[in-house]
């Protein structure tokens, strides 16, 4: 992706979060010269992984294929795997008209996926077995703490203020119909390094980036370089 691209994406979104009186964190508006300056304090937002991210999931078309995320708040794996201390995490996300996030599952994370505002988040469904999807299968899941059986390719319409709780091995993809979404994630423990599983093995986590012009705000996966 552009770096000028990412900068208006940046700009665009803040003022689509604030449209829904929802206040990010301060950090969200420190300048990459800033986030230097207080590398040192900062340890515990770049280690855990807070802060922007955008992605187009190495397709090279955000508008078709791409989500941009704040993660807000997230704990650590080893805390996850003794059962104490900060066990969860917590996302802003803004799903556009007709964008897809690809099909994809967890090996961990358990999430609550939650439309906030908006247009209907469509989030389709597969079961699968020993780590690959299959889209012969359906899946169970809990839609506002009621259990719903599904059948395979199931497309779930949430509207503002409904949501979906999601397993590791549901399989699922989503996108906006009507408008754009404000979409909330909390979850247990996130690590989008390593979990994440998606169905194309083309598609990555992490988009690259061409520096046509200086950022306007860090992404969480420019921390290593910028912040070394």
């Amino acid at each position: 992706m552009l770096r000028s691209d990412i900068n208006r994406i940046l700009r665009e979104a803040q003022a689509f979060m604030a449209s829904f009186g929802y206040i990010l964190p301060p950090f969200s508006n420190w300048t990459p010269g800033e986030m230097q300056a207080r590398k040192d304090e900062i340890t515990n937002i770049t280690r855990s992984g807070l802060g922007w991210d955008i992605t187009d999931f190495g397709m090279g078309d955000f508008a078709k294929t791409g989500l941009l995320l704040f993660t807000t708040r997230n704990g650590c794996l080893a805390d996850l795997k003794r059962g104490g201390g900060m066990l969860y995490a917590e996302k802003a996300m803004i799903s556009r008209l007709d964008q897809v996030t690809p099909s994809h599952t967890h090996i961990l994370k358990t999430e609550d996926i939650i439309n906030r505002g908006g247009g209907t988040l469509v989030v389709e469904l597969f079961g699968g077995r020993n780590g690959s999807c299959d889209r012969s299968e359906g899946t169970s899941v809990r839609c506002d703490g009621i259990e719903a059986v599904l059948p395979p390719g199931a497309r779930l319409r949430l509207q503002p203020g409904e949501s979906v709780t999601l397993s590791p091995g549901d399989w699922h993809a989503f996108w906006a119909e009507e408008s754009d979404v404000f979409v909330a994630e909390v979850s247990t423990v996130n690590d989008d390094a390593t979990d994440n599983i998606f169905e194309d093995p083309r598609v990555t986590r992490f988009s690259g980036i061409e520096e046509d012009e200086q950022p306007f705000r860090l992404l969480v996966s420019d921390y290593a370089t910028w912040l070394a």
